[in-house]
């Protein structure tokens, strides 16, 4: 879809003024806009100025005109993008217009091609848009025609024919249009008119044409004036001066055999290429037979690129041939024989181009870095490609070289968008070199390359990640607090603050202790540090999770799994669980005299909470009243008798047992095992009752008894204490209600107000209050109706009472109890 607008704009030549308006005469012009949506946004204006405006001359309003904020400009970074080496404009983005930059000359900027016009492109970014404006150059009359001889020479035999034709040489106006050369006049004289003729071009020259005969005895030289003038307001002119001798009679003028000769040269052609002959013949004889060929207007340095051979005619190219510059030549030759007389052709040159333009890359935007989640189709740069060349070898394609997630767009004539094919992926290809290969359809195709170096921005798109699903360590028992278990390595392919990862110890518990209580993890290293010392016998593993999380916005992260495996170590002694051992009673194994080798007396049990190696316990009999008598198992920890029991045997043995565990170093444990040797129990007793008490349990019981001693006597002192200080605190308050002076209020339960005698209560009762000291004694009794009398203790003195008269209100004390008798 597109939309187009057309305004008129006429702009004053002398002013440099640009006014909108309508219908202004010959400055009538146009503005076409056209509009195209397509992707990228983009658009066509066209400005009509007059040439030789002063520099800052408004062109137009840019901004106005395309539909853009002034804000837009400024934050798309609008910028004029030209191939030309001289930028005629300039853009105020602060005021959206267009003004003139340099002196425009449309003769040197177009010469006589018409109309003439420059373009150049407006790039904005974020997001991009490419507009062409079209700026068409008006001419104005600066330029007067002008000859390029001084004065022109004609040498006319007397016996000229009326009718014949002398060709004069054009004049030449750089104006185009109606400024341009419009005709010729010819200063009066009695023999000659001036004829005016028009090329295929359009060009204007002129003829003296013989319209009375010459005498060469009446006027043997003649002198006139060829004047030509323009079109424009003011009128220009220019004039050459025409001088003629009059040559005695020769009867025939030279003739060419062609009106218009037509040749072809290829562009770029050596020197001396022939191009064509032309050929005049003369009917005369002798001298008068002989023609000579020349140029007659060789305008424009026509003369620099072809000669022509005076005697035999031949053409030949003497300078540089572009097909670019001029795509065909029309050159006007004259044949004049030894009389003067002339004849004239015309010779047309057509130029064939030749692929010798290869294009030409100019980039007009190009955006680097692009972000790697940039969506497929993402515009990257802007290239607009022009080849010099026409027909075939001005065709262009464009490609990229190598195999690369780009491609290559033609959405405007002559410019081309690079974009992205694919999702790009920065840990994949972090830069990408892109060569864009521009080649015409020539027979030998030219070709031109350009590289762009692209680079990738990073997006947090990757969560770092463990190579190991699970970490396992093992750390000793008994371990110092703060001591670096193991340390975590998480990787995370993205770069900079994308790729800054972060430890962070997730939230869990240990049995009823949170995780953290245990380990702790160095954010920005991963080491893992022990929190306190590890005890084998209570916590034999750590399992908890370790997040690893990355500085991206979001952030990403990834869990791995920690397991912490405690070993032992021999920190425990062996520990007897039988014979028991106790503090004020002797336990001993009965052994009967009758007993054979190998009785067994009893077993030592005991347990080690070590694990492995250090919890293999041995035992060893270390001292014994007897040793020969008995022996302990070293594995299973059994007395038995390595002998027969005999009536010399003492009846009290004592043996002590060590128990060792096998840990480096060893630990240890003894139990003391009484023996009785005898057949009954009350020789048994008889004999163990001198045994000894066990002094360290006596004072472990002595300290315990006066311990307890101390704390209740603690307690009774402060509860005494507490009970004082109540009481004085009581007493101080009731002082200090009986000596203030304030009145008296009655309290009345709420059931038994008095109400006048008309209540629950309607006769007023006496009763005595009698109080002592001790309120578990006091006592009250109660009289008949009558005036009411309140007894109240003066708390002052002990056992002295008060009747105070009180109408319907009774004084009472809340700290003492009342017993009614």
């Amino acid at each position: 879809m597109f939309f187009s607008f057309a305004m008129a704009r006429g702009i004053s030549a002398y002013t440099g003024c640009v006014k909108w308006r309508f219908g202004c005469g010959q400055n009538r012009h146009f503005v076409f806009f056209l509009f195209y949506f397509t992707y990228m946004v983009s658009g066509h204006i066209r400005y009509s100025i007059p040439e030789e405006m002063k520099k800052g001359s408004l062109i137009g309003n840019v901004a106005q005109d395309l539909g853009l904020d002034l804000r837009r400009l400024r934050s798309g970074r609008a910028r004029i993008v030209t191939g030309e080496s001289i930028q005629y404009t300039e853009l105020k983005t602060d005021k959206g217009i267009l003004v003139v930059k340099e002196r425009i000359d449309r003769e040197q900027l177009c010469g006589d091609v018409t109309p003439c016009s420059f373009s150049f492109e407006v790039i904005l970014e974020n997001p991009m848009e490419l507009h062409q404006i079209t700026v068409e150059i008006t001419d104005i009359n600066d330029h007067s025609p002008s000859f390029k001889r001084d004065r022109m020479q004609f040498e006319i035999s007397e016996s000229a024919n009326a009718g014949a034709r002398f060709p004069l040489t054009s004049a030449e106006d750089p104006d185009v249009g109606v400024n341009g050369l419009r005709e010729y006049f010819l200063s009066e004289n009695d023999n000659f008119v001036l004829k005016q003729n028009s090329n295929a071009d359009g060009k204007k020259y002129a003829e003296m044409v013989l319209q009375k005969p010459l005498d060469r005895e009446t006027n043997p030289h003649l002198s006139l004036k060829l004047i030509a003038v323009d079109g424009g307001t003011p009128q220009r002119s220019g004039t050459v001066n025409i001088d003629i001798t009059v040559l005695d009679n020769n009867d025939n003028a030279p003739v060419f055999n062609q009106s218009v000769y037509k040749a072809t040269v290829m562009e770029n052609s050596p020197r001396d290429t022939y191009v064509t002959t032309v050929n005049a013949s003369d009917a005369d004889s002798g001298s008068n037979s002989v023609v000579t060929y020349y140029f007659s207007d060789l305008s424009g340095g026509l003369g620099n690129l072809f000669t022509v051979n005076e005697k035999n005619g031949i053409i030949l190219i003497t300078g540089s041939i572009d097909y670019e510059k001029d795509k065909k030549y029309e050159l006007r030759i004259e044949a004049k024989d030894q009389g003067g007389l002339t004849d004239s052709s015309k010779v047309v040159i057509e130029v064939i181009d030749v692929n010798d333009n290869a294009p030409t890359l100019s980039v007009m935007s190009f955006t680097s870095p692009v972000s790697e989640d940039s969506p497929s189709g993402t515009t990257i740069g802007i290239i607009n490609v022009k080849d010099l060349d026409s027909g075939e070898n001005g065709q262009v394609n464009c490609r990229i070289e190598q195999n690369a997630p780009f491609k290559i767009k033609s959405n405007l004539r002559n410019y081309y968008t690079l974009v992205t094919d694919t999702v790009l992926d920065r840990e994949r290809v972090s830069e990408y070199n892109i060569t864009v290969v521009a080649t015409d359809a020539g027979m030998s195709p030219l070709s031109t390359k350009k590289t762009f170096h692209l680079k990738v921005s990073d997006v947090n798109d990757n969560a770092p990640v463990f190579p190991p699903s699970v970490y396992n360590a093992f750390i000793s028992e008994n371990n110092s607090p703060g001591v670096s278990v193991l340390t975590l390595r998480a990787k995370d392919p993205d770069e900079n603050q994308n790729a800054r990862i972060s430890y962070i110890l997730e939230d869990a518990n240990i049995g009823a202790s949170p995780v953290s209580e245990y380990v702790s993890i160095n954010a920005e290293s991963g080491v893992i540090h022990a929190v306190r010392s590890f005890d084998y016998e209570q916590i034999k593993q750590l399992i908890f999770v370790v997040k690893a999380q990355d500085g991206g916005s979001p952030p990403l992260s990834s869990n791995v799994s920690v397991k912490i495996m405690i070993q032992d170590q021999n920190d425990n002694p062996p520990q007897v669980l039988y014979p028991v051992q106790t503090g004020g009673s002797v336990v001993a194994e009965m052994v009967p005299r009758s007993a054979d080798v190998g009785y067994l007396v009893t077993k030592v049990v005991a347990v080690d909470v070590d694990s492995g190696q250090n919890a293999w316990l041995s035992y060893k009999l270390q001292k014994a009243t007897d040793r020969a008598l008995f022996e302990v198992g070293l594995q299973n920890g059994e007395i038995r008798t390595i002998r027969q029991v005999t009536d010399k045997d003492a009846v009290k043995q004592r043996l002590t047992v060590i128990v060792e565990d096998n840990g480096q170093p060893s630990r240890s444990a003894t139990v003391i095992v009484n023996v009785a040797v005898a057949d009954s129990f009350p020789e048994v007793l008889s004999e163990f009752t001198d045994f000894p008490h066990d002094k360290e349990y006596n004072d472990n019981l002595t300290f315990y008894l006066v311990l307890a001693l101390a704390v209740v006597s603690f307690l009774f002192i402060t509860c005494l204490v507490v009970i004082i200080s109540v009481k004085i605190y009581r007493w101080r308050q009731s002082r200090v209600l009986y000596h203030s002076s304030l009145p008296v209020i009655p309290y009345y339960p709420p059931r038994y107000s008095d109400t006048l005698g008309t209540g629950t209560l309607p006769h007023v009762y006496n009763y005595e209050v009698c109080r002592t000291t001790d309120s578990r004694r006091s006592d009250c009794k109660f009289g008949g109706a009558g005036s009411q009398n309140v007894l109240i203790m003066d708390p002052s003195s002990t056992g002295t009472m008060q009747r105070i008269q009180s109408e319907k209100s009774i004084l009472d004390e809340p700290d003492s109890p009342l017993e009614v008798s």
